[in-house]
């Protein structure tokens, strides 16, 4: 059996989070949320349920987006 593994991305690498603040995606419809994320210049979103098991790599560039009932609830870079 083959799995799959994502990147290992060096968060020293010059990757950049862009300069924004991932608590002003909270309340958003999540596809509001990703157009707003892909204008504002993060490489990657990520959207998640709420009870999503993570793990905890980080990754620059990455927005992760906590969703329930289609809106963002919770928001963290990396």
């Amino acid at each position: 059996m083959v799995s799959a593994m994502a990147p290992v991305t060096n968060p020293h690498s010059g990757g950049n989070n862009p300069h924004d603040h991932p608590e002003n995606y909270v309340g958003l419809l999540v596809e509001e949320a990703e157009r707003l994320a892909a204008e504002r210049g993060w490489s990657m979103v990520r959207t998640l349920p709420l009870d999503a098991v993570v793990t905890m790599e980080y990754v620059a560039g990455r927005l992760n987006l906590g969703i329930e009932n289609g809106r963002v609830v919770r928001c963290w870079p990396g």
